[in-house]
């Protein structure tokens, strides 16, 4: 659920310790040392995110820098990666799908980022933690057909 509403990478998803979670301001704080791009940064979050945040609180055994997804061993420790991996696969299973290259959690960032391509790119980039918007437009944001008929739609006409 976060990495779909957060546009984030599940490393820095699966980092994510209580205190960098303010239900009341409705944030995220990301931390540097848990971005790839090593950018920290506060963002805002959406009430589907809150909503799961506040379910997941209310199981914690631990909250301070307990982790927010912690593994089923060790809960000082947060989920791995491998285990995730192991979630999605049974996701896909579950749905009736056939393994995709470039389905994964990845591709929440990349729908994240195609999703809210009609928004400002520099908001865009803030939300999802990107430094750089042209990675965004080169690696990220994929148009679909729904859009493209839009741009058509709302284009300029020339009057004779």
């Amino acid at each position: 659920m976060l990495a779909h509403e957060t546009g984030h990478r599940t490393g820095a998803v699966r980092h994510l310790r209580w205190s960098d979670i303010d239900l009341e301001g409705r944030t995220i704080r990301r931390r540097a040392d848990h971005e790839k791009t090593s950018y920290e940064h506060r963002t805002p979050v959406t009430d589907e995110a809150v909503a799961a945040l506040e379910e997941a609180r209310s199981r914690a055994t631990e909250l301070g820098e307990a982790p927010v997804l912690p593994a089923a061993k060790d809960a000082s420790r947060g989920v791995s990666r491998w285990l995730l991996h192991h979630r999605w696969e049974t996701a896909e299973q579950l749905a009736g799908l056939e393994p995709k290259r470039g389905r994964g959690w990845h591709s929440l960032r990349r729908k994240f980022a195609s999703n809210l391509m009609d928004q400002p790119l520099k908001a865009l980039c803030e939300l999802g933690g990107w430094k750089d918007a042209q990675t965004v437009l080169r690696y990220y944001q994929r148009a679909d057909e729904g859009q493209l008929r839009q741009v058509l739609t709302n284009r300029r006409r020339v009057r004779t």
